[in-house]
């Protein structure tokens, strides 16, 4: 996380929550991306409550989602560069500014003084006192009448960047593939606050029941209307609070995501490869399709992520999932990283055998989940298609490669870039002519049929069902 700001003594007091916001993304930055586990290290190591941590939060993940909206705001306010003050000077204005501009319950001189303060407070490590600074910019924003969205017509990606706080190398490249209205719905997604959306684990209960618990517990839900085993909960909410959660009855995933378990089209004693498997939604799922019965080997390279699959699969009740720590790619080619189960020393039996079903839900880019992962914005690059590409072809050569006669592989991404969805399969396809893509709408629900595509793929793309943006394909080797 590199080393925390040490801030110098001062008579007035931060609330912890907002000294705890500076220190995440002060590790953000340095990190180029938010770790699985920092608001825990984070809220651990300052003692927080369960109000703090939510307010840092809350705090972190707005200042990260409306970032570039903030910058524009407060250079109309400021005779320097955004961009080029310290990057603490940057945290405090947009943590203020994000406070001031979208926060209603927070009042305006808490969100200034609280900036200003810590400012104060950070004054030797900066090597200047920039309080005042801070204080004027913000005390501008204050006073300051909005200002007019930049004019869409006039320039798309700039008028598309500021209002929707994208990059403009993102909102580029999507105006050129799809056109600024559709360019415009993939960035005013990116700045919606994802719903929480649960799927029901039928192992354990069914839709209708968990609905009836919800209720009784004054829980706002409703069933989704593509997934048949989801439901939305109309607020925020702690999950682990919720009725059910700790006798297994739902598993926290998007709707999007759970309809792609379903195009394999599981069947009871099958034997299933889960190839990137981790944190183990879909092989519960796919477990839940299989009634419990056959086998799952659950594949991903870090031990702690695997971990935290078999974690799930002991809260749902999932008794066929069987771990191996690995990249697929060396596992299969007889190497191991230190730390992997190399195929000499896990069970040759698990690999002797060809699979029924294998789902790769592949490493990607991940731009079709920006809402849930605002950071990538502006952590992310355009190089980063074009890498992970190549795993994503690398991954299809050598899980195929354990498919049975007439089996059904389903390849999966949380994107929408061509270079990780059709082209990849397009790709794949023409060099491995013992493969054909399947269309996917027998393994649809009938809601769900508006999200096929012209070559029988799933998109999710730009939809209005509040759904991540996820790609799926279905291939099938011949008999």
């Amino acid at each position: 996380m590199g080393t925390d700001p040490q801030p110098a003594p001062a008579a007035h007091a931060v609330s912890p929550g907002r000294h705890a916001a500076v220190k995440a993304l002060l590790a953000i930055d340095q990190a180029g991306l938010l770790e699985d586990d920092l608001f825990d290290q984070v809220s651990s190591k300052a003692g927080l409550d369960l109000r703090d941590r939510a307010f840092m939060v809350e705090l972190v993940r707005g200042v990260l989602r409306y970032r570039a909206t903030l910058d524009w705001r407060l250079g109309l306010l400021s005779d320097r560069r955004i961009a080029k003050l310290p990057t603490l000077v940057q945290i405090m204005l947009r943590l203020g500014a994000y406070q001031v501009l979208y926060l209603d319950r927070v009042p305006d001189s808490a969100a200034v003084n609280e900036s200003v303060q810590m400012t104060k407070q950070l004054r030797r490590r900066l090597g200047r006192d920039w309080s005042g600074f801070v204080n004027a910019v913000l005390r501008s924003m204050l006073r300051a009448s909005p200002p007019e969205w930049p004019d869409v017509t006039k320039g798309p990606v700039e008028a598309l960047s500021v209002r929707y706080s994208c990059p403009a190398w993102l909102v580029e490249r999507w105006c050129r593939l799809w056109g600024p209205e559709r360019a415009e719905s993939l960035c005013r997604a990116s700045v919606e606050v994802p719903p929480i959306t649960l799927r029901v684990n039928r192992l354990r209960t069914t839709r209708a029941a968990l609905l009836t618990a919800l209720g009784a517990a004054q829980v706002d839900a409703s069933p989704t209307s593509i997934s048949e085993v989801g439901i939305q909960l109309d607020r925020t909410a702690s999950v682990a609070d919720l009725p059910g959660y700790a006798a297994g009855h739902f598993y926290v995933e998007d709707e999007a995501g759970q309809l792609v378990p379903l195009l394999l089209n599981v069947q009871p004693g099958q034997r299933v490869l889960d190839a990137c498997a981790a944190p183990g939604g879909k092989a519960t799922h796919i477990a839940a399709l299989m009634e419990n019965r056959g086998e799952i080997i659950a594949v991903d390279r870090a031990a702690i992520r695997l971990d935290l699959v078999m974690d799930n699969c002991r809260r749902l009740g999932v008794e066929i999932v069987t771990p191996i720590v690995g990249d697929i790619r060396r596992l299969l080619g007889g190497e191991a990283a230190p730390g992997e189960q190399s195929l000499s020393s896990s069970s040759l039996e698990v690999w002797s055998r060809p699979f029924d079903r294998i789902l790769l839900d592949a490493p990607c880019s991940g731009l079709g989940v920006l809402r849930r992962h605002p950071e990538g914005k502006w952590y992310k690059t355009p190089e980063s298609i074009a890498q992970h590409r190549q795993v994503q072809l690398e991954l299809l050569a050598a899980t195929s490669r354990l498919l049975r006669p007439g089996g059904v592989l389903v390849y999966s991404t949380c994107s929408i870039e061509l270079e990780e969805t059709e082209s990849v399969i397009d790709e794949f396809c023409q060099s491995h002519r013992e493969f054909q893509r399947d269309s996917i709408a027998p393994w649809l629900p009938p809601a769900g049929l508006p999200f096929l595509t012209p070559r029988g793929d799933l998109s999710t793309m730009a939809n209005m069902n509040h759904m991540d943006a996820f790609f799926a394909a279905r291939i099938r080797r011949s008999e």
